[in-house]
């Protein structure tokens, strides 16, 4: 073991944040801490490095066991370059290089006697610097920066002049390279690329350390812990397994739960019920057997009715009126600004799609949302909106809300057919209530600016989605509350994410934007690393032969727009076959159930013709749900596959 947390509690004046947290974590062991917004995730970090004291609890860390810790903002100054400052991790490296060099130069100038002994201080020396990876560190160093999206021309750049993203990268290189007994990482994904936190998962699930890492990326989580310490009410959970497994254990939990509660209430009132007959009936004896229940009723432990936090977020995405089946064309779309970003740009979008956007940062996913929304001008293209397409348009910096405005005058002004009373109903819905509707604008979080986004989005009604990063600053029940409402939204999405759980829950088609192109497919994030290697290598050989033939070359899109249809049509089939299977299962189980109900009248037990007869029809209702079942199961798992 590496780390141990025992009843650590912690308030900031009269408002509890952690009470009794307890977990541990074992040496190689990778850990996830999860909770909404204010759980404390941060709070319990800074306890465990110390820079924070808790209220009571204790904290131990394994003797000689050296910890890194990034936080989610980093504040760098001085002059050192980028590759100055990641150097220095390995700065006892750098000694054991420096001595080995002097001792190479006493070599050369000593007699034979003292030369032995100079002989073998450095072969101890050389071994030892050799297995703390003293031949690699330089080229570690290289593969580190650009693992995590620096380009070498950027290595001289001075660290004081970067944007906090960039100094969060050069702080993370810094902390890998210093390679810690024990890693500790707050949101270290928010400000990498696909590409950089692709490589950042396959660095840390093959770390030799144990890693502790707090991220609203659960694509993230799921590829390298496995284990999670859940912060919601103050109180700790441990759940075994990544993300997802975590995901399915919690939701058989709270099932457990609310039967378990359900199951106490109908007793309750059933004992309630039974003392108010008893005591209905006035006499000695059944008063004092309602007495008795009573005494045994106030004993009775009551539990609690489960609640998850921030299910009271109500996100109801529907559109007004229904646009035509073609929503959008998008043709030839070029933009340059200091140099170019995109060119030739093809697509487009029917009726009930989801399109998930993508790319590397800086290939122009933001900026071809504004000019579909019409605040940035294409240099060339054209874009057409379908017949009663309306937009609504979340933005990820929410420029589309006025700092100086409360929350209160944010909705009401941008809709001011509103009641007050509805105004405050719309807020309360996602989560302001009382005072908090008379806060500014720009007084708020990121994140509560988010919900406040996000309410306008549902008041709009709008049949055609555009959103920009919509998950950012969200917390993980935030994210699948709005991924439920986008899945159940009959309008048409388009949206830029790098949040490839979200991805993967909600896109039925990815463009990616890639070397000033979009590439097409036809899936989630999934299918998306499954294809992309092949469709990647397939596109610069069609584009070439199309080329050779005199033939204008033909978008990837295009070709996958019949197999996307065919896909979408054996999927609906599939999902009918399943449902129909089901329906049949249920009315055999019943005419099987009814049959057995026959069984029990007494007419029909004494007739041994109408017993023969009912025997032979439930032998037959067998042989037929056998067979269902096998249906249903084969039906099922081609489902999974799909």
């Amino acid at each position: 073991m590496i780390l141990a947390c025992q009843n650590i509690s912690k308030s900031f004046g009269t408002e509890t944040v952690l009470q009794n947290v307890s977990f541990h974590v074992e040496e190689h062991e990778k850990t996830a801490i999860v909770g909404i917004n204010g759980a404390g995730k941060s709070t319990l970090l800074k306890i465990i490095i110390g820079e924070m004291i808790p209220d009571s609890g204790e904290v131990t860390i394994a003797k000689g066991k050296s910890i890194g810790y990034l936080a989610q903002y980093q504040d760098q100054a001085g002059d050192e370059t980028i590759y100055e400052e990641v150097l220095s991790a390995c700065g006892h490296l750098i000694e054991m290089e420096e001595k080995l060099r002097s001792l190479e130069q006493k070599m050369q100038q000593v007699g034979a006697e003292e030369l032995d002994s100079l002989m073998e201080q450095y072969h101890r020396l050389n071994v030892q610097f050799e297995l703390q990876g003293g031949l690699t560190f330089r080229s570690e160093i290289v593969g580190v920066l650009k693992g995590l999206g620096f380009q070498e021309s950027e290595f001289e750049r001075k660290v004081s002049e970067l944007s906090g993203g960039q100094k969060t990268r050069v702080a993370l290189s810094r902390l890998l390279l210093g390679k810690p007994d024990l890693i500790i990482l707050d949101e270290p994904t928010n400000h990498l690329d696909m590409n950089s936190i692709a490589w950042l998962e396959n660095y840390l699930a093959g770390y030799k350390g144990a890693v502790i890492v707090v991220a609203h990326d659960r694509y993230f989580l799921d590829q390298i812990v496995t284990k999670v310490v859940e912060l919601s009410r103050h109180v700790s959970t441990v759940f075994h397994g990544n993300y997802t497994e975590y995901a399915r254990q919690k939701e058989i939990q709270r099932e457990s739960l609310m039967r378990q509660y359900l199951n106490q209430q109908r007793e309750i009132k059933h004992q309630e019920q039974v003392i108010d007959k008893l005591k209905s009936f006035n006499r000695e004896k059944s008063i004092k057997r309602a007495e008795s229940r009573e005494k045994a009723l106030e004993k009775v432990v009551r539990m609690e009715k489960p609640v998850e936090e921030h299910t009271d977020i109500h996100i109801t995405l529907e559109p007004e009126i229904i646009s035509g089946n073609d929503v959008l064309t998008v043709r030839s779309l070029a933009k340059s600004y200091e140099k170019p970003l995109f060119s030739g740009i093809d697509f487009e979008l029917k009726r009930g799609e989801r399109v998930a956007l993508i790319g590397n940062n800086g290939t122009g996913k933001t900026t071809i949302l504004k000019i579909i929304n019409d605040l940035v001008p294409a240099d060339a293209g054209e874009i057409v909106l379908g017949t009663n397409v309306h937009i609504g348009y979340y933005d990820q910096e929410h420029q589309n809300l006025n700092p100086e405005h409360t929350l209160f005058e944010e909705i009401g002004e941008a809709y001011p057919d509103m009641t007050n009373t509805r105004v405050r109903n719309v807020l309360a819905a996602f989560l302001f209530t009382e005072d908090d509707v008379f806060k500014k604008i720009k007084d708020i979080s990121g994140g509560e600016r988010g919900r406040v986004s996000l309410a306008k989005l549902v008041l709009s009604k709008a049949n055609f989605l555009i959103l920009d990063e919509p998950t950012n600053h969200l917390d993980i029940i935030s994210k699948e509350i709005l991924e439920s409402a986008l899945n159940a939204y009959t309008g048409t999405v388009l949206y830029v994410s790098h949040d490839r759980y979200f991805i993967n829950r909600t896109a039925s088609r990815i463009l990616d934007l890639s070397s000033g192109r979009l590439i097409n497919y036809i899936g989630n994030y999934d299918y998306y690393l499954e294809k992309k290697e092949t469709l990647e290598a397939a596109v610069p050989v069609l584009m070439k032969t199309d080329v050779e033939n005199g033939v204008k070359a033909v978008s990837v899109e295009k070709q996958s727009w019949e197999e996307s249809k065919k896909l979408q049509a054996a999927k609906r089939k599939l999902e009918n076959d399943l449902k129909k299977t089901e329906q049949e299962i249920a009315a055999q189980e019943e005419a099987l159930e009814a049959l057995n109900q026959q069984l029990s009248d007494p007419e029909i037990a004494s007739n041994s013709y109408e017993l023969g007869t009912i025997h032979e029809r439930m032998t037959e209702i067998q042989t037929n749900l056998e067979a269902l079942y096998e249906k249903w199961e084969q039906l099922s798992l081609e489902q999974e596959e799909a």
